[in-house]
């Protein structure tokens, strides 16, 4: 089985966009509805993100119909749930998500580096990936992700989004999350990398995020949600999208 950065990369040949299936609680039959999109958006998107809002409406098997439906179509799966425990409860989290058939999970790294590391190991073993957070899409990231911190036996102050860089590449994510909406990160994120991990970009559209600028700077892919969801035709919207996130 190939790894899970070559796979979303074999799927990503077509388009980079990343529908991130994030319905409310009030949304009615999620399920079909996000089967129905799958069959709808397939040719136009490269993976299916659910959030954990989502995941905790439906059971393991409406779950497992939609993973087994996403892989039918070529589709990858991430499990958006901001995983930040300590290392026992996120291998038995990641368990329960590989045994569900997701492909990757979103991480935090707040858990430390020890951890994003162990956990990064454990899940490349099953050919499984892991994506950090590096900073967030919503305008309210930059009170925490730009905060200044200093490292143990050193002087120089760096935002913590620079810090959770240097863990992600150190430890050998498979890729950060640089929202759309922070251009200039994009940018320096990119440049840092050397193309060493990719750059997962949410903030697309309805957040105020330019998909054909923020791939200029380095993003790999993009994850869109309402833009798509809510649109009149989401056909449409999610194929013009494609078009305008490739170089």
């Amino acid at each position: 089985m190939a790894k899970f950065n070559e796979r979303i990369k074999k799927a990503a040949k077509v388009s980079s966009i990343i529908l991130a299936n994030d319905y409310d609680s009030r949304t009615p039959k999620v399920e079909l509805k996000t089967i129905q999109n799958i069959k709808t958006l397939h040719a136009s998107i490269c993976a299916l993100k659910l959030n954990f809002h989502l995941l905790l409406q439906l059971g393991k098997k409406e779950i497992s119909r939609i993973t087994k439906t996403a892989h039918d179509y070529g589709l990858e799966c991430i499990a958006d749930i901001k995983l930040n425990d300590i290392g026992n409860t996120n291998l038995v989290t990641t368990k329960n998500l590989w045994d569900l058939n997701f492909d990757a999970v979103i991480v935090n790294p707040i858990m430390g580096p020890k951890n994003l590391k162990n956990l990064v190991e454990n899940s490349h073993k099953q050919n499984k990936g892991i994506i950090s957070l590096c900073h967030m899409s919503a305008p309210e990231a930059r009170v925490s992700y730009e905060l200044d911190t200093v490292q143990k036996n050193q002087t120089k102050k760096i935002p913590i989004y620079q810090l959770f860089l240097e863990w992600a590449i150190k430890n050998k994510t498979d890729g950060i999350i640089v929202g759309a909406t922070f251009p200039k990160i994009i940018g320096f994120c990119k440049e840092k990398t050397k193309n060493r991990l990719d750059i997962y970009s949410p903030g697309v559209g309805v957040q105020g995020g330019n998909a054909s600028h923020a791939r200029k700077l380095g993003s790999n892919y993009l994850i869109v949600g309402r833009t798509i969801l809510n649109s009149k035709n989401p056909k449409k919207t999610a194929e013009k999208l494609a078009s305008d996130s490739i170089l």
